[in-house]
């Protein structure tokens, strides 16, 4: 297979997570390292982690993901090597980079796990990147993010096909009245309203959440009936006097539950694959609202190795080597003035 240009390797980057008790406390320190976070808060955060043995889901996801894609990439010939790197946690970013630089790399194509476009879930990974080649130097491979995917078809279809099969758990006679909670995470109003580029006119939710609001919209239209939706959050780690993004995903199955809605199916459709923040929020946290409540509560699962979300990746490998059109499917208009190739 001749080698596709203009990039020479593909990389993954991620958050990061412990896969051990001993490391939960020293990855918590580095995801909130300058933000001077009480240290039992860290210890109240930290037993989210020790739930599940210490160790977060997400590392293994990714090598779930990286195997998927190492099997689309040969059967799609696609010739570059892959490398993954985390923000936060082994293996960190820096040290990818570096061995990218050893092997000879030079122009990488890097794809972040999350769909959006705001502070932490795009900007935050061009930060890092820019701190990673620094430390390396004049060297450093240079790395092109690609732009935020949640319109593309091999994210919305994953999500479709989960939540059906959520809403077919539910039990039968709760189905017909069931509410459609599409959950992402919490980011400050303040945050949110700059995301897309200040000014541009998409609300107190900014481009973030009217993005949001355009996948569950799209994930409805393809199931078999409608049923009732509305976006809500989870996650927040804020103080309370800082406006978050709202309502609270506890907080509506509460209110629904008052309404007399039956069922919730909640989607996390801000998510890439089911890490802590599915698994303790959603699963644990949700799930116990709802059964205090008396309504009946399934999870979809987020897109994952579904291989849609698979051939999602070579389709974007492919638009940025000039192999292939974007594909897109929302009308939401994308972000002006931000650092998202619009």
């Amino acid at each position: 297979m001749k080698p596709m240009r203009p990039y020479d390797a593909f990389l993954l980057i991620s958050f990061g997570g412990p896969e051990g008790e001993d490391e939960v406390i020293p990855f918590l320190e580095n995801v909130t390292r300058g933000r001077n976070i009480p240290r039992e808060r860290l210890a109240e955060v930290g037993e989210h982690y020790f739930l599940f043995g210490g160790v977060s889901p997400i590392n293994q996801q990714c090598r779930d993901l990286l195997a998927a894609v190492t099997e689309k990439f040969a059967a799609d010939g696609i010739d570059l090597p892959i490398y993954w790197g985390n923000r936060f946690w082994a293996p960190m970013l820096a040290d990818t980079l570096e061995q990218m630089r050893r092997d000879g790399v030079r122009r990488v194509l890097a794809l972040p796990t999350s769909a959006y476009c705001n502070w932490s879930s795009r900007t935050a990974y061009l930060e890092d990147i820019d701190r990673a080649r620094a430390a390396i130097g004049e060297d450093a491979p240079e790395v092109d993010l690609v732009r935020p995917f949640y319109d593309h078809p091999g994210f919305v279809e994953p999500l479709a096909d989960h939540t059906r099969a959520a809403l077919d758990a539910l039990p039968a006679d709760r189905r017909g009245g069931a509410r459609l909670l599409f959950s992402a995470h919490s980011i400050p109003l303040a945050m949110a309203r700059e995301s897309g580029g200040p000014g541009q006119g998409f609300g107190d939710a900014g481009a973030y959440g009217a993005q949001l609001a355009e996948v569950a919209r799209l994930v409805v239209d393809r199931l078999d009936r409608e049923y009732p939706f509305e976006v809500v959050y989870q996650s927040r780690s804020g103080p309370p006097s800082q406006p978050w993004l709202e309502p609270d995903v506890n907080d509506r199955i509460e209110e629904l539950a008052r309404e007399g809605v039956p069922a919730v199916v909640v989607v996390p459709h801000g998510f890439v694959s089911d890490h802590m923040e599915v698994k303790f929020d959603l699963d644990i946290e949700a799930r116990q609202t709802a059964e205090k409540q008396g309504i009946a509560y399934e999870r979809a699962l987020s897109p994952g190795t579904h291989p849609a979300f698979v051939a999602m990746v070579s389709d974007l490998v492919r638009e940025y080597t000039g192999d292939g059109a974007p594909r897109r499917l929302s009308t939401v208009p994308r972000c002006i003035g931000c650092d998202c190739p619009g």
